[in-house]
């Protein structure tokens, strides 16, 4: 069984969309998930206290900062904006695959776990995330 879940993005910060994958699985198996793009990634995270979401999104730009900040002037990729490149960075720092057990119909999460899409980037996009269960 086989999707694709389009997520929109407002620009960069995490983006839950546990339900959308909760409605959609049947059975048992192992659920896949896959992004196909290179400036996001997936997460499992907490979803009960959104401060784990806003912390996260500010330990990463700390950790790479846009292009426009002096400590990044190595960085040759920045025709596409300064948020780009360091956006690469962070999706190849981060998973951009997910394994997730289903049983009965259900995600095997953790009771404070959630599935999150990870904009790096700063414009509104369209993501497509692909899933397999098998």
């Amino acid at each position: 069984m086989q999707t694709t879940f389009l997520k929109p993005t407002t620009g960069q910060g995490l983006y839950e969309f546990t339900r959308d994958v909760a409605d959609w699985v049947t059975g048992d198996g192992l659920l896949t998930l896959f992004i196909q793009h290179t400036s996001c990634s997936l997460l499992i995270q907490e979803n009960a206290d959104p401060e784990v979401q806003t912390d996260l999104q500010n330990f990463f730009h700390r950790l790479v900062p846009p292009t426009t900040d002096p400590r990044m002037a190595y960085l040759t990729h920045t025709y596409e904006g300064p948020d780009d490149m360091p956006a690469h960075i962070k999706a190849a720092m981060l998973p951009v695959n997910l394994s997730i057990p289903v049983m009965s119909g259900q995600l095997r999460l953790g009771t404070w776990q959630g599935i999150y899409l990870f904009e790096h980037r700063n414009s509104p996009h369209i993501r497509h995330v692909a899933a397999h269960l098998s």
